[in-house]
């Protein structure tokens, strides 16, 4: 099954090329269906901004979205809330803490004569009655999603005390019959485009830490070969095409170098390789399968799933390759493991029943805890904040991403109506 598993991952995904000045519109329909939510979140009103209709039911729609998958942050309605304050001054406190807001959120969407917009916003205490933010953005018409995902970002992090992570974006693959698609969408899924179109599959995209290059593994030359894209200027070159197979690219946190699976000696076994393709060196040895490194935020080790124990388990090293400790131990398969960005904990796959689903575990020991209720989960990443998780499962037979937080209890389903969606990689 452990073997079986790497297949079906090989035989769903395509080229993770994400070079947005090629890209082109999508035309699928995603819709976003939330679930769950913790018992005690905040209260927020968002009173529709001032300005064009249009422009201000997205915006709200966008950081209303945000706030409520975050799943701290409840929406109240402030329809009732007549006339709608946009300046400081017109705000009636009483009004809102009658709805049961603790904080609110007005603005205005002002056009500018360039053809650009002023997005101004404030988010106000409703309890001191007092401003804890406030903004000003100078955007074009087709940057209000983008500059609707900041806005939940300030929201959040003077709500919480997190940074938010809505204003990064989202990789996955999208299968249409026998065509595969890179879309590259926002945290939310919507504003999806396609970077790539591919007739074969790829395999393990991986982000570089600073966002400027991307690592994935290609099928078109009939045996998987690792790649790396620029961004900046879309070059790409060959990381690793060595005799076999070549696999599970991990960049390092430092860029310089990024952990690769070969089986060019031994098996499959873990190595090192420097981002010009240079400069091989093995970290693991003997004839189990070490496969899907895992660094550590600071650098230092590395996760990795191996059978080495008889059955896929997640183990960690350290970055030489030396000190290997078996992490988890409960049940008789586990895979896929991710640090979270503060490296207190990891995410993976684990095995129950026949069911595969999101788990997640302390660094440092305990107890695994299971994060969603699905059963055929894969390819688990953490929001550059640590709160989510996005990752893909089958729902009614067709591939779809979903987010769950950290404590379980809110899911959030991202469903492109036009195709199975698989393998998804947060941007750090």
């Amino acid at each position: 099954m452990y073997k079986s598993y790497l297949t079906i991952r090989a035989a769903s995904l395509t080229v993770l090329l994400l070079v947005l000045g090629f890209a082109q519109a999508a035309h699928a329909v995603m819709t976003i269906e939330v679930f769950g939510g913790a018992a005690s979140r905040i209260p927020v009103s968002m009173v529709p901004f001032a300005g064009n209709p249009e422009q201000s039911r997205l915006l709200s729609e966008v950081v209303g979205g945000d706030l409520t998958r975050s799943g701290q942050i409840k929406m109240v309605d402030a329809a009732s809330v007549t006339p709608p304050p946009s300046e400081v001054e017109q705000v009636v406190y009483p009004s809102f803490r009658a709805l049961g807001a603790d904080a609110v959120v007005i603005g205005r969407i002002l056009p500018l004569p360039n053809g650009q917009l002023e997005v101004r916003f404030r988010l106000l205490d409703v309890v001191k009655q007092t401003q804890l933010a406030g903004f000003s953005y100078t955007v074009a018409p087709s940057q209000l999603r983008s500059t609707g995902h900041r806005i939940a970002d300030v929201v959040y992090e003077k709500l919480t005390g997190v940074p938010g992570a809505f204003s990064k974006r989202i990789a996955y693959v999208l299968k249409q019959g026998k065509r595969y698609q890179l879309q590259v969408a926002d945290s939310d899924g919507q504003g999806a485009q396609t970077v790539v179109s591919s007739n074969e599959p790829i395999i393990s995209p991986a982000w570089s830490r600073d966002d400027s290059q991307l690592a994935y593994v290609s099928f078109e030359k009939k045996k998987p070969v690792v790649y790396a894209q620029s961004l900046a200027n879309g070059a790409r070159r060959v990381l690793a095409n060595f005799k076999g197979s070549n696999s599970a690219p991990a960049w390092a946190p430092n860029g310089n170098h990024l952990a690769v699976v070969l089986t060019r000696d031994d098996g499959s076994q873990i190595y090192t390789i420097n981002a010009n393709g240079s400069g091989v060196t093995r970290l693991t040895h003997g004839g189990n399968i070490d496969t899907e490194p895992s660094w550590s935020p600071e650098g230092t080790s590395l996760l990795f799933t191996s059978d080495r124990g008889g059955s896929p388990q997640v183990y960690r090293m350290n970055a030489s390759g030396g000190d290997i400790k078996r992490m988890t131990f409960e049940g008789n398969y586990n895979v896929s493991p991710t640090w979270s960005p503060d490296g207190k904990r990891f995410a993976f796959i684990h095995r129950e029943g026949g069911r595969y689903q999101v788990a997640m575990q302390d660094s440092s020991g305990g107890q695994m805890q299971i994060l969603t209720d699905s059963a055929q989960d894969e390819s688990p990443s953490f929001a550059p904040n640590g709160m989510l998780i996005v990752y893909a499962t089958v729902i009614n037979g067709r591939g779809v991403l979903a987010t769950v937080s950290v404590d379980g209890k809110t899911r959030t389903r991202l469903s492109d109506r036009a195709g199975d969606m698989r393998e998804p990689a947060w941007e750090p």
